[in-house]
């Protein structure tokens, strides 16, 4: 596959995480009294976290790794915050500890706002101070823009999102 072609299967990807995080927040709002609402378990909420942690980890390495697309520094902020959160995703899960939305949140909600600053960058690059990123690898660059809005911070934000509202929803189940 080419880059071109990777890119729009991540581009995808991430705008079914959009289509899944709004589903589930439908479902869960209608769903609220009803007797179906722990019809998923914990385990399987924790396991699709995983999976999709991973995912964006393994894709993410694609890029810098076979594609060669180099990394901002905004780029390696949010990696800071999903390479663990896939580890510690899978481990909980291997472990069957009901406490790694504890461990997992706060790194989703820390990724979603990185990436959220990020894809502003893209957008309004006056935004990026100075300091903020190098000249070589700059912030405000777009490696991708699937569809005229999907860029790399968008898709690893729809991921982060959509790994915590699963975390959020695992909490409350048995």
């Amino acid at each position: 596959m080419s880059l071109d072609q990777m890119l729009r299967l991540f581009a995808v990807a991430a705008l079914a995480c959009n289509v899944a995080t709004l589903s589930l927040a439908v479902v869960r709002r209608r769903g609220r009294d009803s007797a179906g609402r722990g019809a998923v378990s914990a385990r399987a909420l924790v396991s699709v976290a995983a999976l999709l942690a991973v995912g964006a980890t393994l894709g993410s390495l694609y890029l810098s790794e076979i594609a060669h697309l180099e990394p901002c520094r905004w780029c390696w902020f949010q990696r800071i915050a999903m390479y663990p959160l896939a580890l510690v995703l899978v481990v909980g899960w291997l472990r069957r500890d009901r406490g790694v939305h504890l461990y997992g949140l706060p790194m989703c909600l820390a990724g979603a706002a990185m990436s959220t600053w990020h894809y502003l960058l893209q957008h309004f690059p006056d935004l990026e101070g100075a300091t903020t990123c190098s000249i070589t690898s700059p912030c405000a660059v777009r490696y991708a823009w699937e569809f005229g809005f999907v860029s790399i911070p968008y898709m690893a934000g729809s991921v982060f999102v959509l790994v915590g509202v699963l975390l959020n929803l695992s909490r409350h189940r048995a």
